[in-house]
């Protein structure tokens, strides 16, 4: 008699379709996020960053996401494949996107029901564009495994999709585990490839739902490959040929890159295999360049590799990540303060506070948004800065509020990689120097914080300009010559010198009340109207401490902080 327990009714797709498709995704996600623990702990190859069961986690995730309801066939593929490519992290992500690609292109050129026939081409298709889409392909890595799937889909001879994705698995799984012995490093850790264990998992999840196997019963990779899966233990090198040229690569760097054609992204391609290496450019397969491509590198020079998109086309979307061990002592230091300061003045303030520092190139006076090109710069700089404090926990302070939004993307970015990263908004140059007057290193991390951002936000700034050209203002007309009082970038005021200016200014902004005035100085102006300032104040608000530094911004003659 049967056991009725044992019985389950699985519904068997004999064909891919959309629901399928989605389906597919949706399993996906689970079972990757099931097993991103043992992959990303496996993770030795270019780096042991511990994170590619996490990037291919995070890629499915995007492509799942962008999967409708109701799509046709080859537009359901088509979004599954471009949401991997648009969300795509991580060399392994990268190659995920292409197997998604290599769906999309195999239905859409299709005649008739789409089964074994179809899902054969498709991971063709995915295997030599991930082939090409790296400049330095390597055996023994996820590239082989992917290979694999595809030559034993072929020696199927079947159309049955049943029957062609459990021929793909198995050939996978016996590609996974001969890649020990055909890449040095898996073989020096005792592991299998993680982006290759990651496609195992992917392809299985198909298989088991075109062969009515639910989740549980589906053959296990995992179990497949537990003598060599298992924690890849201490720091790995990169291993030979894997270096870039100023020694081992320092970053990770992924953009999205728009207005390119296939000329160029080959181009991109050798120009970052100079800079770096694990290079990978992938594109949507949009014709004459109106697609989407995304790129990524690991490499020492960040600025470099997005110059060289830039000669490519439009990057947006940068992601920097420092390759570093995630281990527990990743960071060799427990906390940080990184100010972003202009000049070699107000450098030295922020390091006699206790501050590590970041110098950049001056704001313009009335502190525009950068342009497209300078603020992936500020994003690539300031990644860079907050990766090199070494610290696990880094307050930014940014002294300026057209870096507050580059400085939340990279926090982010750096929150994802291990690194706790929490911004310090400051308006201007006083106000991050009172942030850093407060600081406290023997405080808790989180309170300093607080404390820091409160004494910035307590910060009044104000400035004087000289203006250039006639101009209507909020104070009224003025002229060329004249000098203009700001107070949190606005015209209040029209002077006719600067003493008078820095004094009435002043005035205005103890209105309000004040304990401290701090007095920033620009090039070319005397000490004499610093001191005719502080003699003015003492008399007339003698309650309030004046301190003055060198230090002011091009274009400011003076800056003043009122806390």
């Amino acid at each position: 008699m049967l056991d009725e327990t044992r019985i389950r009714l699985v519904a068997v797709s004999r064909t891919l379709d959309a629901a399928l498709l989605a389906r597919w995704a949706a399993a996906a996600v689970a079972a990757l996020e099931g097993h991103r623990a043992e992959i990303d702990r496996i993770n030795v190859f270019p780096v042991a960053d511990r994170d590619t069961g996490t990037n291919m986690l995070l890629t499915m995730r995007a492509a799942a996401a962008a999967c409708g309801r109701d799509d046709a066939l080859v537009t359901a593929a088509e979004t599954l494949a471009r949401g991997a490519l648009l969300g795509a992290r991580g060399n392994s992500g990268v190659i995920l996107s292409q197997v998604l690609r290599g769906v999309a292109e195999a239905v859409a050129a299709a005649e008739g029901p789409c089964a074994g026939a179809v899902l054969t081409d498709a991971l063709d298709r995915g295997a030599r564009l991930a082939e090409k889409a790296v400049t330095r392909p390597q055996e023994g890595t996820v590239l082989t495994v992917l290979a694999a799937a595809a030559n034993g889909a072929a020696a199927a001879r079947s159309d049955r999709l049943d029957a062609v994705a459990v021929a793909a698995v198995a050939a996978a799984r016996t590609a996974l585990r001969a890649t020990p012995d055909q890449l040095p490093a898996l073989g020096r850790a005792g592991v299998v490839d993680a982006g290759g264990l990651g496609l195992v998992v992917v392809l299985e999840t198909l298989a088991a739902l075109v062969t009515g196997r639910a989740p549980a019963d589906a053959p296990n990779a995992m179990a497949d490959t537990a003598p060599l899966v298992g924690t890849a233990a201490g720091s790995h090198a990169l291993p030979d040929g894997h270096t870039g040229p100023d020694g081992p690569p320092g970053y990770e760097v992924m953009f999205l890159l728009d207005g390119s054609d296939d000329g160029r992204a080959a181009a991109l391609r050798a120009a970052l295999d100079q800079v770096g290496n694990a290079v990978a450019v992938v594109g949507d397969g949009a014709p004459d360049g109106g697609g989407a491509w995304n790129v990524h590198v690991h490499c020492t020079d960040i600025g470099a590799a997005l110059e060289a998109g830039m000669a490519a086309g439009r990057p947006h979307g940068v992601r920097v990540v420092p390759l570093i061990d995630r281990e527990p002592d990743a960071f060799p230091r427990a906390r940080a303060v990184l100010a972003v300061v202009c000049g070699p003045e107000t450098a030295e303030l922020a390091r006699a506070a206790g501050a590590d520092v970041l110098v950049r190139d001056c704001l313009p006076p009335d502190d525009a948004a950068t342009d497209a090109d300078e603020a992936l710069r500020d994003e690539a700089l300031l990644a860079e800065a907050v990766a090199c404090t070494g610290a696990r926990h880094v307050a930014l302070v940014t002294c300026g509020a057209a870096l507050t939004p580059a400085a939340e993307r990279v926090a982010g970015i750096a929150r994802r990689a291990g690194q706790e990263v929490v911004v310090v908004p400051s308006a201007s140059v006083v106000a991050g120097l009172a942030a850093l007057a407060v600081h406290d290193p023997g405080r808790h991390a989180g309170d300093d914080v607080v404390a820091m951002t409160e004494a910035a936000a307590g910060t009044r700034s104000g400035a004087l300009q000289v203006a250039d050209a006639t101009a209507l203002t909020w104070a009224g007309p003025c002229a060329p010559g004249d000098v203009l009082g700001l107070i949190d970038g606005e015209v209040v005021l029209i002077a006719p010198d600067l003493s008078v200016g820095a004094l009435w200014l002043a005035s205005r902004m103890l209105t309000t009340g004040g304990e401290l005035v701090t007095v920033l100085l620009g090039d070319g102006v005397a000490d004499a109207l610093a001191d005719g300032l502080v003699a003015q104040l003492r008399r007339e608000h003698p309650e309030v401490d004046v301190v003055v530094h060198r230090g002011a911004r091009p274009g400011h003659p003076l800056e003043l902080g009122v806390e």
